[in-house]
């Protein structure tokens, strides 16, 4: 794919979305199952997405739920984070309600003051932050060889991007949020809003020893017939994350990655599980500094624009969970 002057082209005499090239031959079931066999094979070191860097504000802690486990994580006084479980030792206070002075998490209930150390049988977790999201390492829950930090995909310098982190829960398991990643032969026709002109240039084997990507040509839509061609390689780094790096055409070395973190069981014993997804872009175009002036409001496009994608692909990940819990999945 060439450089292009002009980030924008015009689509010219493009097929209605019946008549655009079927995918089904090559979306074959059997290899998205073996890259994601791959994928699970992968270290994590136990470290789970909780959320976005930018949620840990001063006077309250970020919260969550991982693999049934209530957590939370906020910032001592010197700047560090701090991570532990979210029940409070003393009566069971949730501590996600509880406000941060000075850098203590302070329980709403009755006063009691954590500092981050082990304190009336609460232990601090492994905490990181890649300033962008929040990882915390649960060893009981991964059950794996620790690893001393995350599996942080390659990003573009963060001083010169825009970050935005979209959440949404499904009805399914992480393994079902990664396949939909894994079968990126779906996106022009189950997402004609946002692609068109989506091709496969290839594919990992089924061993993949060398090359374990997807590459992909990919226009994204803008308006009418205004859209963005760009180039792109979809990559699985450890069990629950998927990164889509462009590597060619605007917004060269961009990325999206997704994260699935477990949730538990609702309610009626079905899995959940959040979707996480940081997209870090960047241009080498002039223009993009400028832009980057208006970076609240970019955040907020790029987070709607994830959601709107993810509110047909979570139905996507809920039902490929359906027909495997059943039974019935063909794959």
């Amino acid at each position: 794919m060439k450089p292009r002057r002009y980030p924008l082209a015009l689509r010219r005499n493009a097929p209605r979305w019946e008549k655009q090239q079927p995918t089904w031959r090559q979306a074959r079931p059997g290899a998205i199952a073996q890259a994601l066999k791959r994928a699970q094979a992968r270290p994590s070191g136990n470290w789970y997405v909780l959320g976005a860097t930018r949620d840990v504000r001063e006077d309250r802690p970020l919260s969550g739920t991982v693999a049934g486990q209530e957590i939370v994580v906020w910032r001592a006084a010197d700047g560090r984070l701090v991570a532990g479980p979210g029940i409070c030792p003393h009566l069971g206070a949730p501590l996600a309600e509880s406000p941060v002075r000075c850098g203590t998490l302070v329980c709403h209930w009755h006063g009691m003051a954590l500092e981050g150390t082990p304190f009336a049988g609460w232990d601090p977790l492994p905490v990181h932050d890649d300033g962008v999201l929040v990882w915390v390492r649960l060893d009981a829950v991964g059950g794996e060889e620790p690893l001393e930090a995350p599996v942080v995909p390659d990003r573009p310098r963060l001083s010169g991007s825009v970050a935005a982190v979209y959440g949404g829960i499904g009805i399914c398991e992480p393994e079902d949020i990664v396949a939909n990643r894994l079968d990126p032969w779906h996106g022009a026709w189950f997402h004609p809003h946002s692609f068109v002109d989506l091709t496969v240039a290839a594919a990992p084997g089924a061993d993949a020893s060398d090359d374990d990507g997807f590459t992909v040509d990919v226009s994204f839509k803008v308006a009418g017939r205004l859209v963005v061609p760009v180039r792109a390689v979809f990559t699985s780094p450890e069990p629950r994350t998927i990164v889509m790096r462009i590597t060619e055409g605007e917004g060269r070395g961009s990325v999206v990655e997704t994260h699935a973190t477990p949730l538990g069981p609702d309610e009626r014993g079905r899995p959940r599980t959040a979707v996480v997804e940081a997209v870090v872009a960047s241009s080498e175009r002039p223009g993009f500094a400028v832009a980057r002036t208006a970076a609240p409001l970019l955040r907020r496009f790029m987070v709607s624009a994830a959601g709107r994608l993810w509110r047909e692909d979570l139905a996507y990940a809920e039902r490929r969970w359906l027909l495997r819990s059943t039974g019935r999945f063909p794959g």
